[in-house]
């Protein structure tokens, strides 16, 4: 007997979510690999896709080249640049050729750094989304919404790029019966990062993308910000130097997610919720009838975290946590 969906044949849907990549190009690559390889009917990057830190790689005296990473010293010669900027990639920092002219006005100048991230951020993230076409099938839908840590210059070159679809604030149609809402917002962090706001300010924000839903019980949620209370935001707490805090010899986890992004799914019972955000708390729960899910990420590493995800109307045929 066929499941039926208000009153249509209701059609099996995949999705593949990952989220914070952080600037690891080796997982941006697993993530368009495996959406391939899945047969993804939407791969999701549900934000934090750029990185934090540029690595200066000076060019010196005799063909040889010098740059500090993992703390440590390095010394290398042209034959070794493809490798050294391969492993800079791996990690999410951003590898930058200059000589020493160049390296001392950015050490003397804050401005000069800004405006170099900004140029390295963009061209590596338009490099990313130009690979997409390459890996994966013209029928798989890929949909990236800027995170909380991804300054707002990355907004303009999703919005623009022809091989991307730009979630923030926006309705996308998943299938047939399920749309999807994306906000990579998020309540304040001790990091201060490019968009974060307070509870009742980020609850306004997405009651204003929510009311643009046609149908709340069969949405998706795919807010950046993992919901209060609920383990899939246990991070380490912290002390007035940013240091996690150690008591009996374990790292103390407190709940640091949205108050706002849970009261909307209590709320309105989304079909699921899409999470990021907090690393260390992977896993999936329930709120109400609502399949909440956090992948975590490990892009230090270079590990590929998501959620492989079947659905077929209303009812999950298949939530796979998946990792490589």
């Amino acid at each position: 007997m066929s499941f039926l969906f208000k009153g249509k044949k209701a059609q099996v849907t995949r999705i593949l979510f990952v989220t914070d990549m952080h600037g690891s190009e080796v997982v941006w690559r697993k993530f368009l690999n495996a959406s391939s390889m899945m047969k993804a009917d939407i791969a999701i990057c549900g934000g934090d896709l750029t990185g934090k830190m540029i690595v200066p790689v000076v060019e010196q005296k005799k063909g040889r080249y010098a740059y500090y990473f993992m703390n440590q010293n390095h010394l290398i010669d042209s034959s070794q640049l493809d490798k050294a900027f391969k492993d800079i990639r791996g990690i999410g920092y951003y590898p930058y050729l200059t000589n020493e002219s160049g390296y001392e006005e950015m050490a003397k100048n804050a401005k000069k750094v800004d405006e170099v991230f900004h140029e390295v951020m963009i061209s590596t993230l338009k490099s990313w989304l130009d690979l997409i076409p390459q890996k994966v099938s013209s029928q798989t839908k890929v949909v990236v919404c800027p995170g909380n840590d991804d300054r707002f210059p990355v907004d303009d070159l999703v919005n623009s790029h022809k091989h991307v679809i730009s979630g923030e604030g926006k309705v996308i149609e998943v299938d047939d019966s399920h749309e999807m809402i994306s906000c990579g917002w998020v309540n304040p962090s001790p990091w201060k990062t490019s968009r974060e706001e307070e509870e009742d300010k980020l609850e306004k924000r997405l009651e204003k993308y929510t009311i643009q839903l046609k149908n709340t019980e069969t949405a998706i949620f795919n807010f950046h910000a993992p919901p209060y209370g609920t383990k899939l935001d246990d991070a380490p707490l912290l002390d007035e130097n940013l240091n996690p805090m150690i008591q009996g010899g374990s790292v103390v986890m407190v709940p640091v997610g949205s108050k706002a992004v849970r009261k909307m799914i209590e709320k309105y019972q989304p079909f699921m919720g899409l999470h990021g955000h907090i690393h260390e708390s992977s896993g999936s729960m329930k709120i109400g009838r609502t399949h909440c899910v956090n992948p975590g990420s490990e892009y230090a590493e270079g590990i590929l975290r998501g959620f492989l995800i079947e659905f077929k109307g209303n009812k999950i045929t298949r939530l796979q946590r998946i990792e490589g």
